[in-house]
């Protein structure tokens, strides 16, 4: 049941995050159960968990909803990951040693050398991509080495991993040069510049909010917000 469990959480967490699935779009369990081969129970139990990471919504008495595009809380999100992450930056850079720095330098050597869209569907982002993004980002925090600290960033990101996906399309979002934002990130990281880490990283995250606005996609929240 625990190892079912984990594969239908990850499973379904991961097609989330591809955008498969609309925000709000009801989630069956019935459905869900058949595509990843498992029971109604680990499949509810598995929503139940993911709601808590805030990808998907219970709603009394209606079931389980991909979460809903929601512009002010996707600003809270935002401001909550500036502040946390610009801590835990800080004690990156304070604890981080020589080996975190060459880790760093390998994360960042693999996310520019993927393809930030997928081949076969330049208007989506490559699953590879996304998984070196998170890589880059987390070992940029990693030698904080404070697990709490980590595990809220890492929920935060994928809460506005799905703002990302679903803006992905949008010219304002393939105009962006993310590869230099990162660039940066690095270099001010193998600089040990806490102020410039954490002021980058805060320019970095609220350029996406900008490009979920310039997508048009504020239109969508508007019922939400």
């Amino acid at each position: 049941m625990a190892k079912a469990s984990t594969l239908s959480i990850e499973g379904i967490r991961k097609t989330i995050l591809r955008g498969e699935w609309s925000p709000g779009e009801r989630l069956q369990p019935t459905t869900l159960a058949i595509q990843f081969e498992t029971s109604t129970t680990v499949i509810r139990e598995s929503l139940t968990r993911l709601a808590g990471e805030g990808l998907v919504m219970i709603r009394p008495n209606r079931g389980f909803f991909v979460t809903e595009l929601d512009l002010r809380e996707l600003a809270d999100i935002t401001e909550l990951r500036c502040v946390t992450e610009a801590l835990a930056a800080r004690l990156s850079i304070e604890r981080g040693t020589l080996a975190w720095e060459a880790d760093l330098i390998a994360a960042h050597h693999t996310l520019a050398q993927t393809a930030r869209r997928r081949p076969e569907d330049p208007d989506h982002v490559n699953d590879e991509w996304s998984k070196a993004h998170r890589e880059f980002h987390l070992k940029l925090l990693e030698a904080c080495d404070c697990a709490p600290m980590v595990r809220l960033s890492s929920n935060l990101a994928d809460s506005t991993e799905l703002y990302r996906r679903w803006a992905a399309p949008s010219s304002a979002a393939s105009g962006r040069n993310v590869e230099r934002e990162h660039e940066l990130l690095l270099e001010a990281a193998l600089n040990r510049n806490a102020d410039d880490l954490a002021r980058l990283l805060r320019e970095h995250y609220e350029a996406t909010v900008k490009v979920v606005i310039e997508a048009g996609l504020a239109d969508a929240a508007t019922t939400s917000v």
